[in-house]
């Protein structure tokens, strides 16, 4: 009988909080036993009804507990690095949310870490690639009924975006998600990256120029542009139209029933990453559990989370000069191909 993996979830904010009640109620061959956070009244509150874990407020306790088999990493970016060397010392199974790393140099060494360890321990959390709809796309273009893929056309769009979100963050924590997700559906490597900065919406917090029309280009000439909206007001979208050869391809936007009565007529608009992606957020976690069952990988490596990591990078130097970057990779080590 496989024995659950006891996981010390770090970090209990909104998105740690939303996977420790998914890790508690929704998935099979886990269990949450440990919850750290800074705030001990948090994590205290996140294990509420939760009987064998317990709350504390570094990372340290709960690697000194000795009965931890497994790490999940849901505090923001730039804690990261830390908690992922001292999880890789212990050989421990490890999902940890996007950014791997907030740069490129210091994923980088984690991937070196890794390698040193001589198998692969961490899942990095791009949920999209376990979206349905996503998934659907994916299989349309490695089955090649329509044709070569040619070009993408992304959409990402938030209601608002909450205090302290920079200009910056419209690119490290929003397009990322698109930098890996066409690096998923493609099967390649992102070569280059151009922001454009058009008209701002009056909306946008001081500082920030919002929205964002960014470009890219993959090894094999496929063309993708994404538009990054984070204050449009009108709820949360992530949509993408993928023409083909032979066909074009739209998933997300609307979501269903789309109503007709009394003279008027729509469908709704997901408010949050939550409604929109949360059996994507399940699947991806599964994914994570079963793996880490059979010590492997179940999805995004540590490689994925280097290379967006030196997306952004290309980006974020983009959205200061507007011209068209590279994106610079180093080799791709034998262990992630």
């Amino acid at each position: 009988m496989t024995t659950n993996l006891r996981v010390a979830v770090v970090g209990a904010g909104r998105m740690g909080a939303d996977h420790i009640t998914r890790l508690h109620s929704r998935i099979h061959g886990a269990e949450v036993a440990a919850v750290v956070d800074v705030d001990l009244a948090r994590a205290q509150a996140a294990i509420e009804g939760m009987e064998g874990a317990v709350a504390l407020d570094s990372a340290d306790e709960a690697f000194a507990l000795g009965d931890i088999n497994a790490v999940l990493i849901a505090t923001p970016g730039f804690l990261h690095e830390e908690i992922l060397y001292q999880a890789l010392e212990r050989d421990l199974p490890i999902l940890c949310e996007k950014p791997l790393t907030p740069d490129a140099t210091s994923a980088w060494k984690i991937v070196e870490a890794e390698q040193r360890l001589g198998h692969k321990r961490i899942q990095v959390g791009f949920m999209r690639r376990y979206d349905a709809e996503y998934a659907r796309l994916g299989q349309w273009i490695q089955g090649g009924e329509l044709g070569e893929l040619l070009m993408l056309h992304c959409a990402h769009r938030n209601p608002d975006t909450p205090p302290g979100f920079t200009n910056e963050m419209l690119i490290t924590d929003s397009v990322v998600h698109e930098f890996d997700v066409i690096r998923f559906l493609t099967g390649e490597e992102i070569t280059s990256v151009q922001v454009r900065l058009g008209k701002a919406t009056r909306h946008a917090p001081q500082g920030q120029h919002d929205p964002q029309h960014v470009l890219i280009e993959t090894t094999s000439g496929v063309l993708a542009d994404v538009e990054i909206y984070g204050n449009a007001r009108f709820g949360y979208e992530v949509s993408t139209v993928a023409s083909f050869e032979d066909g074009i391809v739209s998933i997300g936007a609307d979501s269903g029933p789309y109503l007709r009565r009394a003279g008027r007529w729509g469908g709704q608009i997901t408010p949050s990453f939550v409604e929109r992606f949360g059996p994507a957020y399940d699947v991806e976690v599964q994914a994570w559990v079963d793996a880490a069952q059979r010590g492997e990988v179940g999805g995004p490596t540590a490689w994925d989370g280097y290379a967006t990591a030196a997306c952004c990078e290309a980006g974020l130097e983009a959205q200061k000069s507007g011209n068209k970057v590279k994106v610079q990779l180093n080799a791709k080590p034998n262990l992630y191909n």
